[in-house]
């Protein structure tokens, strides 16, 4: 694997609270990460403009607000993320087929020529265990429940998931390969786990067969920040 392979599977998590801070992050990283994921506090506190700012100086986006509503108005949200040209979006598995099937059919209907934003759907989140699942009704294991969900959005046509490192080896037995598999709760070997439950290094979870793997605090509570995201691009290059 190249040094740009490696990089382009980086996505930071830039989990700020303002505009100039994600601008100098953006800045910063840009040629060292391949995405940028935008969260909920960013998003409520900045808006759309932070995604015209991040992709203005180079960066491409993934933008993490986990859609999660009735079919027409996941749908419709939707496109308008698409409409801000992120490289990625998602919404919840747990909203159902329909509302998955309703948002693929939208944005085939407004992007007729591939051109659209790729769109990732969320299992189970990595902090959860199968005590969580317990507490609101689950009583499949969290293994079990992530590859239904996977089977689900692929069958409603949505391009890939967010799931933790520990289950791609189930989705890629359960799902085609070029199913999209983004992983979060990704720990390279110097950094600690947090509040992650269910994690791996990036070079187990590429091996594994992540595509994407979302880091945020290795990188960004690093005393060097740059030398933290080359690191990560070593350790991928290395499996």
């Amino acid at each position: 694997m190249t040094r740009e392979e490696a990089r382009k599977k980086i996505i930071f998590a830039i989990d700020v609270e303002s505009m100039a801070q994600a601008e100098q992050w953006a800045e910063l990283l840009a040629p060292h990460v391949g995405m940028f994921k935008i969260g909920k506090q960013l998003f409520t506190a900045c808006g759309p403009a932070v995604v015209k700012a991040i992709r203005e100086r180079g960066g491409e986006v993934f933008l993490d607000l986990k859609y999660h509503d009735i079919p027409n108005t996941v749908a419709m949200a939707s496109l308008e993320a698409a409409r801000l040209g992120v490289r990625l979006f998602n919404l919840h598995a747990l909203g159902g087929y329909e509302m998955m099937a309703r948002t693929v059919e939208r944005l085939k209907r407004e992007f007729p020529d591939s051109s659209c934003s790729r769109v990732l759907a969320v299992t189970i989140l990595t902090s959860s265990t199968a005590e969580t699942l317990r507490e609101v009704g689950i009583d499949l294991p969290v293994a079990e429940m992530v590859v239904r969900l996977a089977q689900l959005a692929q069958k409603a046509g949505i391009d890939g998931v967010v799931a933790s490192p520990l289950e791609i080896p189930l989705i890629r037995e359960a799902c085609s390969r070029d199913f999209l598999i983004v992983t979060p709760g990704v720990r390279p070997v110097f950094a600690a786990t947090d509040d992650q439950k269910r994690v791996m290094t990036p070079a187990e979870a590429v091996k594994a067969g992540a595509d994407y793997l979302v880091i945020g605090r290795p990188i960004s509570a690093a005393q060097e920040p740059i030398l933290a995201a080359e690191t990560i691009v070593e350790e991928i290059m290395a499996c």
